[in-house]
């Protein structure tokens, strides 16, 4: 199979255990990122399958009616940046490992990282030292303290297992049907929506961005936190309303933020009002970005890859597309 990895930025892959598994394989990596689609299609014409890296590159209708020769996209966990429809109705196979049940630690733990580092000032205390200062302001303790997750799915569970070995109290908000959930399983659910927001010292999501997820924080939703408290995002941009962070933060509602996601990725402009917010810790996208998860994601979906070109393709999202 000749076979396309896109968006590999530092040639990782090629280093990991799991890339024994494509040994057969007629394997291109490519390091950079495209999303044009003329672009993509001089690039991916001749393929027959692609490796996708998360959801750097949106496969789209129009990327996917031009590419005639492709027959399987292989990736691991949703696939809101797939055109599922067109997938189908280009005859290409999506396989894609759910993984039900197995968290992202390495976003988990990037998620506690950025909550200490904020709570204790870690970026603008460094920065003062390197600069021939000595301490810059005063931080928090966790200890005691309410964070509140947002979401009752793998990676806020295991965010929230994490703040209580810190001695913090963790208060979930989420669908109906999520909340009942978390309550069934013997965690503390807010009153109400507006008491999540306004109660808890800081404030993670964790969702899944689709149609009924986007912008479902709200600029009143920041604007009841409080002035002392830390929002966190590291899931995706799109959950928060458009334009809705900044104008909080400029507010003073929350005080802090700590995110890992952007509307457009990736940023590279220095100016950029959000990543240069004096009250903000920002990351590039990096919450799953570790060796570990990489071997972790990418043997999965290599399996697939090896399983399709044995003529036995597993996990399968539009089953109906293979003909045996």
């Amino acid at each position: 199979m000749k076979l396309a990895i896109l968006d590999d930025y530092f040639d990782t892959l090629r280093g990991l255990p799991c890339f024994e598994k494509l040994k057969g394989q007629d394997v291109t990596v490519f390091n950079d990122h495209l999303q044009d689609t003329d672009l993509l299609v001089e690039r991916l014409k001749d393929f027959d399958g692609v490796v996708l890296f998360r959801e750097r590159t949106k496969v789209t209708a129009e990327l996917l009616d031009r590419l005639p020769n492709l027959k399987l996209i292989s990736q691991r966990s949703g696939y809101p940046h797939v055109d599922l429809e067109a997938c189908t109705r280009n005859e290409v196979l999506l396989c894609s490992n759910m993984h039900s049940g197995t968290p992202s630690f390495a976003a988990a733990e990037h998620t506690f990282a950025l909550i200490l580092a904020s709570a204790r000032q870690i970026p603008a205390q460094m920065a003062s030292l390197q600069a021939g200062n000595w301490q810059m302001g005063v931080g928090k303790t966790l200890r005691g303290r309410t964070l509140g997750v947002y979401g009752y799915g793998r990676i806020g569970r295991a965010v929230g297992d994490f703040a209580k070995a810190f001695g913090m109290n963790v208060v979930f908000w989420a669908s109906e049907a999520s909340r009942q959930r978390a309550a069934d399983d013997g965690e503390t659910v807010a009153e109400s929506r507006e008491a999540f927001f306004s109660g808890c010292d800081v404030v993670s999501v964790h969702l899944r961005l689709v149609a009924a997820t986007r912008g479902v924080v709200t600029a009143q939703d920041l604007a009841a936190m409080k002035s002392g408290a830390i929002f966190v995002n590291t899931s995706r941009a799109g959950l928060i309303e458009e334009g809705a962070l900044l104008a909080a933060l400029n507010q003073g509602r929350p005080g802090f933020a700590a995110i890992d996601v952007f509307d457009k990725e990736p940023v590279t402009d220095p100016s950029d009002p959000l990543v240069q917010h004096p009250n903000i810790i920002v990351t590039p996208h990096i919450g799953f970005v570790t060796e570990d998860e990489f071997e972790l994601q990418f043997s999965d979906i290599f399996d697939q890859v090896a399983a399709y070109a044995d003529g036995k393709p597993i996990n399968m999202i539009n089953p109906e597309v293979w003909k045996g």
